[in-house]
């Protein structure tokens, strides 16, 4: 603890900023984890509420069901297709499509480009400041001419910090990237998922007969939640 003080005093000039981006860092993960937390629906208690309001209410009450939820899913797609659910099941399939690749994908990669970039500027930072460091040391070993270099050993070894603050920024940030992508992919299929679900209990609300089989047919088969 002592070698590491005595590296932030000495090396002031990149263990601040080094400091700096780790908070900057953990600031952005727990901002992205919020947006991710508010962005989950749980459809097996969604489905089934918004079906009665779709039967008691038809498309437009269960639109402004919809518009109440705080879910990316009720809230963005289910909304998008229930607009456009009047003009057909194509206009449906095209109005969800766009809403996901257009609106709600960006969205939920909101932040990872910054996440990533610190990461990588955190490694290049404290490679740079090991760098300059060992210049400096060498240089110190040079103008001493006839003092041992064990004497500097531990200019060596404070010099190595910066590459390891780099590395401890760096690497939960890349490992946080990774688990933010993947949840991502995994939101991505539930949307579609979803969506044909949503095609189907609408089809039913349309068609009028046969509508209470089929949309129990659909509520059965949601076997999934959107909060994963």
């Amino acid at each position: 603890m002592s070698a590491f003080l005595t590296f932030v005093r000495t090396e002031w000039y990149f263990a601040f900023p080094m400091f700096l981006m780790s908070l900057t860092a953990v600031t952005l993960v727990i901002w992205r984890i919020l947006l991710n937390l508010n962005a989950k629906t749980d459809m097996e208690q969604f489905l089934p509420a918004f079906q009665q309001k779709l039967d008691k209410e038809g498309i437009d009450g269960a639109l402004r069901f919809c518009r109440t939820q705080q879910g990316l899913i009720p809230r963005r797609l289910f909304v998008s297709g229930l607009e456009t659910s009047r003009q057909g099941m194509s206009a449906m399939n095209r109005a969800m499509a766009n809403v996901i690749e257009l609106e709600i994908v960006p969205e939920l990669n909101f932040l990872l480009p910054l996440i990533l970039a610190i990461a990588k500027i955190a490694t290049m930072v404290g490679l740079l400041g090991t760098v300059i460091s060992m210049i400096n040391t060498f240089n110190a070993i040079q103008a001493s001419q006839g003092t041992s270099v064990t004497g500097h050993s531990g200019e060596i070894g404070l010099a190595l910090f910066a590459t390891a603050l780099g590395l401890v920024t760096a690497i939960p940030l890349v490992f946080s990237h990774v688990l933010f992508k993947a949840w991502i992919g995994h939101f991505e299929v539930s949307m579609r998922k979803a969506a044909q679900r949503l095609k189907l209990l609408v089809q039913a609300a349309k068609s009028g007969t046969g509508r209470a089989k089929e949309s129990a047919a659909v509520l059965q088969s949601s076997d999934y939640s959107a909060r994963k």
